[in-house]
């Protein structure tokens, strides 16, 4: 697309493609009506002139063929659009099972990556071509919108949840990566690339001073400093759930209701212990509060520990369709991970 309208963004990514096709058959739609309706507006406007100050226009009929059409044609346009773009939405914002997972914190006025395998980046993304990749946001402070304009996806960072977004690099190359919400007085620098690169260039990036430890082994070990395997080890059961096959199942709660462990609910079970209890366990929970004593990447390490645990489901990223804002029932809890971290 780029080459016939050069101010168009790269078309990178499986998606961009039929975002464009839809955008333009909007615009395609738009112009063929503002000609169709300026132009009957003018005809009619000269051949029903008033030809003489006393003329009195001769009375008009209902015409029920032409009201049909007026009416049929449109909500059938109309169908076509919410259907395609319904289409096009729930294939942003599914997330695909086996996908490669990164996480995301935003920060005035910066984005921070971590790779599972612990690579992290500032203001850069390196992924593989032709793997679907899934990246998880949150953010320190205010809002912030991660946007990738090649591969035509945006979402927003909220404070206190995650939200999700997935693509797929259909070629290698540069792309620019944007916050799209104003954020702040430097709003305008928090700006970065995305590296897309070939599969073999990629492991030669991965494995270039590749850090010590993954994220999971980072989690496991303040798992094990903030002394969270004392209630949640399999002998504890008295104390804490088992974290083991949690991630990605649902979890009952006292008060009845289910809510399904996904990263949001990992993370208010850690920083609010008192959200929700998970059935068979005493109100009021007796994990502590983490609130403001550990940071987004101290959260994100302890979740990738968590999902560690479910190969199966942290593999696939388990965390259900995401949508830009997800649901607030799968968003966190305390109960299970109340005792959970």
């Amino acid at each position: 697309m780029q080459q016939w309208i050069p101010f168009m963004p790269e078309d990178a990514s499986t998606l961009s493609g039929r975002v464009d096709n839809f955008y333009f058959f909007l615009v395609g739609l738009s112009v063929f009506f503002f000609t169709l309706i300026a132009g009957l507006e003018i005809y009619f406007a000269l051949k029903y002139r008033r030809q003489r100050p006393d003329e009195i226009p001769r009375p008009v009929r209902s015409a029920v063929r032409l009201e049909v059409v007026w009416i049929v044609i449109p909500f059938i346009l109309s169908m076509t659009i919410f259907a395609w773009g319904a289409s096009i939405y729930f294939s942003m914002y599914r997330m695909p099972k086996d996908a490669l997972e990164i996480y995301v914190v935003g920060k005035q006025w910066m984005w921070k990556l971590q790779h599972m395998e612990g690579q992290r980046e500032i203001n850069e993304l390196h992924v593989p071509v032709g793997r679907k990749v899934k990246l998880i946001i949150t953010t320190e402070d205010v809002i912030h919108s991660f946007y990738v304009p090649a591969f035509r996806v945006k979402v927003d960072a909220v404070p206190g949840r995650y939200t999700y977004l997935w693509f797929e690099a259909t070629k290698p190359g540069r792309y620019h990566l944007y916050c799209a919400e104003y954020c702040g007085t430097n709003h305008s620098g928090m700006i970065g690339w995305v590296y897309a690169m070939e599969p073999a260039d990629y492991q030669a990036w991965l494995g270039g001073g590749a850090p010590e430890e993954s994220l999971a082994d980072s989690g496991e070990k303040l798992f094990q400093q903030l002394a969270c395997n004392n209630c949640h080890r399999a002998g504890a059961r008295d104390r804490g759930p088992v974290l083991d096959g949690l991630f990605g199942n649902p979890v009952a709660l006292d008060n009845g209701q289910t809510v399904l462990a996904d990263e949001s609910y990992l993370r208010e079970s850690i920083l609010n212990s008192q959200a929700k209890i998970v059935a068979g366990f005493q109100r009021p929970s007796l994990m502590p509060t983490f609130q403001g004593q550990i940071s987004e990447e101290q959260l994100l390490q302890l979740i990738a520990y968590i999902k560690s645990l479910s190969p199966q489901a942290g593999a696939g990223g388990a965390s259900p369709a995401a949508s830009p804002s997800p649901p607030g029932g799968s968003s966190g809890t305390n109960s299970q991970q109340g005792n959970n971290k």
